[in-house]
């Protein structure tokens, strides 16, 4: 079993106390489930995508009331790596957690930000 969380629920996010909140439950009930489920061969883990660049960012970005370049410029300079996430790098790390390759692995939150949150 693989969950989609949220680096924000790992450290916090401001103004963003109801979804890191959420994301924090996600990680800790993938943990716990990790737990109560290995004996049967069962894993769980959770992955947490860095600012993902999709359509629904753009959208965003452009309702933020600002240059929508320059929301999308800020948040790729906040990146180690200087770019922002496709979905194929999420989808990477899902699959490699759905994989036979990650059958000793359980109860891990991954962090797919290209390094913007060491955690």
């Amino acid at each position: 079993m693989v969950t989609i969380g949220s680096d924000a629920g790992r450290v916090g996010s401001s103004p963003e106390a109801v979804y890191s909140g959420a994301k924090g439950g996600t990680i800790a009930f993938s943990k716990t489930l990790a737990r109560e489920v290995a004996t049967k061969g069962v894993t769980v883990n959770t992955v947490c995508p860095g600012p993902p660049d999709t359509p629904a960012l753009r959208k965003f970005a452009d309702a933020s009331g600002q240059d929508a370049d320059k929301v999308i410029g800020g948040m790729t300079r906040a990146v180690p790596m200087k770019r922002l996430g496709l979905p194929e790098d999420v989808a990477a790390a899902v699959a490699f957690f759905a994989s036979d390759a990650a059958g000793y692995i359980t109860g891990q939150t991954l962090s797919v930000s290209g390094g913007l949150t060491m955690a």
